[in-house]
């Protein structure tokens, strides 16, 4: 099988098993999305959707998040771990956006880059979650299956990004991104993975992998 006729059958496989899929963190705009995701490091999302409505009904603007102190949000967001490092960043971020940004999120990379405890990745969820913006966040599930499929090399998340983008039509990244990572938690696990039910890396995976 050829590489193209591999990430036709990666598009179409998902698209069937994932027609219509919502980002799985909760959140109501750009702002509480970014705080979501920031949250998120190291943490399940089921874990952040636990936090967030608790810390969002206190303070779901950048205007309201600075009138708590940094030890507030941190005892709330305590569960999610990093809290320390996170309410920080948090606070600060909250505070260059009201006073850099007029209130509000930037829709840009480097802007949103430019934030206190926001990397690359949580950048490009923001840009394509919260406004619609083709991006590719990588996260370890597709660094994973980039992998396992032979599309990447595995090296680091940067050039698994640059592959996926190289790969797949722009117009699908929003969407295909989000399909991947929830593929990858149902059928294609880091822990306890089992090729016969990974039907798309049983199909086009690396022959090294395929090995029993």
């Amino acid at each position: 099988m050829k590489k193209i006729e591999k990430v036709q059958f990666v598009i179409k496989t998902l698209e069937k098993l994932y027609p219509k899929i919502e980002p799985p963190l909760n959140h109501k705009d750009s702002y509480t999305l970014l705080i979501a995701v920031l949250l998120s490091a190291q943490c399940t999302d089921a874990r952040v959707n636990k936090i967030t409505p608790l810390l969002f009904s206190l303070a779901d603007s950048p205007q309201e998040m600075i009138k708590l102190s940094e030890k507030r949000i941190q005892n709330i967001i305590k569960p999610c771990g990093l809290s320390n490092s996170k309410s920080r960043g948090i606070y600060k971020l909250s505070k260059i956006i009201i006073e850099k940004f007029d209130g509000i999120v930037p829709d840009n990379l480097s802007d949103l880059e430019s934030l206190p405890a926001v990397g690359h990745k949580t950048a490009s969820v923001v840009m394509s979650q919260a406004f619609g913006i083709p991006s590719f966040p990588v996260d370890t599930h597709i660094h994973r299956l980039m992998y396992r499929w032979g599309f990447s090399s595995g090296k680091n998340v940067q050039q698994t990004e640059k592959d996926a983008k190289r790969l797949f039509p722009k117009c699908l990244w929003n969407k295909l991104h989000l399909q991947i990572i929830f593929y990858a938690r149902e059928y294609s696990p880091a822990r306890a993975w089992n090729i016969d039910n990974d039907i798309i890396t049983k199909k086009i995976g690396r022959k090294s992998i395929l090995v029993k």
